[in-house]
């Protein structure tokens, strides 16, 4: 079921302790903070899963919606009202599985909101089945000799198919993906962020431990965003080195650059007593 958050109804996270989602929560608010928007300029549309309860615990204006739908309930706000800051959050399972369709289609029409994935490699909402990015070979209820798919990559796909801001950061530094945050939101097109978020409860390899042997800091080791092939090289690397940071920006027209309709105003704010739909009653009714 959709429905609205009721901000008088906020209570603390109840996520399991240790969860990365606390660390994504605070770096969410601390971007807000910084960037200094006020709430009702905010909408966050989350899916289903543990990130999903993310607009229960900020107040903004959120929605709570189904199953991978976070992206074009996310889309139809922004082209509501081109003004909104918005945000989609969604975990892997909810994006890269199911909603898979919504995450390409969204990155080629260039929308401008921003997309934060809780990529854990799992399905945690539900006990630890399989999830589209669990690597080969692990070991979960759903696959106890091993998953024997490639993993979705994410980063890839979201440079290949059009996003015109792809970044990967990590619960664990929330400093560093505040930042990321920011540089998303500053950026006029679709941002993706993909973090690494530890699942303590059922993913006890990809630990927060695992994460810090490997992860470096593209923007420390000189790598230039402008590059699309260089990022494309650098969302291959896996296993002893890791990279996050920002891969891949680019300037380019916005979907809501080239609608007219738009243009002068929202559509929120467009009177629509003038409007006669007699002819358009007479065809379809």
């Amino acid at each position: 079921m959709v429905r609205m958050i009721d901000i008088n109804a906020i209570d603390k996270p109840n996520w399991c302790p240790g969860c990365g989602d606390f660390g994504i929560l605070l770096a969410l608010k601390g971007a807000i903070v910084e960037l200094n928007i006020e709430p009702e300029n905010i909408a966050i549309i989350s899916g289903i899963g543990c990130s999903g309860k993310v607009p229960h615990w900020l107040r903004t204006y959120g929605l709570h919606g189904i199953h991978g739908r976070p992206l074009p309930v996310a889309a139809a706000t922004k082209l509501s009202n081109h003004e909104l800051t918005v945000f989609a959050v969604g975990g892997d399972g909810d994006g890269y599985g199911i909603g898979m369709c919504h995450f390409i289609h969204a990155m080629r029409r260039n929308i401008d909101m921003t997309y934060i994935v809780h990529n854990n490699m799992i399905y945690g909402l539900t006990t630890g089945q399989t999830s589209p990015t669990s690597e080969k070979g692990m070991r979960t209820k759903s696959t106890p000799s091993g998953v024997i798919e490639v993993p979705v990559n994410p980063i890839a796909l979201a440079v290949s198919t059009g996003a015109t801001f792809v970044a990967r950061s990590f619960a664990g530094d929330v400093k560093h993906l505040q930042k990321t945050i920011v540089d998303a939101v500053k950026h006029r097109g679709f941002s993706l962020i993909d973090v690494f978020q530890p699942c303590v409860s059922f993913n006890h390899v990809n630990t927060y431990d695992w994460y810090k042997q490997r992860i470096y800091d593209l923007q420390a080791a000189g790598h230039n965003t402008g590059d699309k092939m260089a990022a494309f090289v650098k969302s291959q690397e896996w296993g002893e080195k890791i990279p996050i940071g920002v891969f891949y920006e680019v300037l380019s027209p916005t979907y809501e650059d080239e609608l007219p309709q738009i243009k002068e105003m929202p559509l929120v704010k467009q009177a629509i007593d003038n409007v006669d739909i007699s002819k358009l009653m007479d065809d379809f009714v």
